[in-house]
């Protein structure tokens, strides 16, 4: 498949700490699903918003392909932030988050909408689970409503990219598992970048895994050795633990 995201020698951060992320490097090809790991601190967000053009690389560049492989300036990327960071107090209903995901939609008033939109907007509530709930409020909604929300809004575009911070936090197991579930049938249409401080989520679902730590260590595939894994986390070392289909991770002594 062909490649639609480079990164070359990345280095970003902020004005006091302007090298959060240290010379990462690594791709990213169509329909891929990478997972990426790290210690909280080690500059996972720093990434994400980087390749989103957010923060700007102090060194090092990243480059789009589209479909034919040729280089662009930009590409369409779809973002699911944490949970923890959307403000439901604001008013605003489960149709218009939806809605706000579609490049076109600020300069479309409400009341001139055109159907085609309001369609799309019923297409993608009815594949998230939620068009019974498209009047609604976001501050009614449960967490699991409530990020099926947000996932709408974010492949509402069709984005050749979808980068998910973080996804499961703050919700319940069941609603996880229910999750993970769409992504699989959204994975066969877009390429995703996940970030979980969760390896065993990450090992049961990805094709390939990264860990950031500062740097970054790419492993194609989810068979990962225990010296990879200590190699990683050299701050904090763990073990994985088999338990049915899926991974624990196990601090070890430290």
């Amino acid at each position: 498949m062909n490649k639609i995201l480079d990164i070359s020698n990345l280095s970003a951060g902020y004005e006091n700490n302007p090298q959060i992320i240290k010379h990462i490097s690594f791709s990213v090809y169509q329909n891929d699903f990478l997972g990426i790991i790290g210690p909280n601190g080690g500059g996972k967000t720093t990434l994400l918003r980087t390749i989103m053009g957010l923060i700007k690389p102090t060194e090092g560049k990243i480059s789009f392909f589209n479909e034919e492989g040729k280089k662009v300036s930009k590409l369409n990327i779809g973002y699911l932030p944490q949970l923890n960071k959307i403000d439901r107090k604001f008013p605003i209903s489960v149709f218009d988050v939806i809605l706000s995901g579609l490049s076109v939609s600020h300069r479309l008033p409400f009341l001139t909408l055109p159907t085609k939109y309001k369609l799309r907007v019923q297409e993608v509530a009815e594949q998230m689970g939620v068009d019974n709930l498209l009047k609604r409020p976001i501050g009614e909604l449960s967490g699991g409503q409530l990020q099926r929300v947000l996932l709408g809004r974010s492949i509402i575009d069709n984005p050749v990219l979808l980068i998910l911070d973080e996804p499961i936090s703050y919700v319940d197991k069941l609603f996880e598992t229910n999750f993970y579930k769409i992504l699989d049938e959204i994975n066969s249409r877009m390429a995703i970048i996940l970030v979980s401080h969760d390896i065993g989520t990450i090992l049961s679902m990805v094709e390939n895994v990264m860990c950031v730590n500062q740097d970054a260590h790419y492993h194609c595939g989810t068979e990962i050795s225990q010296d990879w894994l200590d190699n990683a986390y050299d701050s904090c070392p763990f073990e994985i633990v088999g338990h049915g289909q899926i991974p624990h991770r196990v601090l070890k002594k430290h």
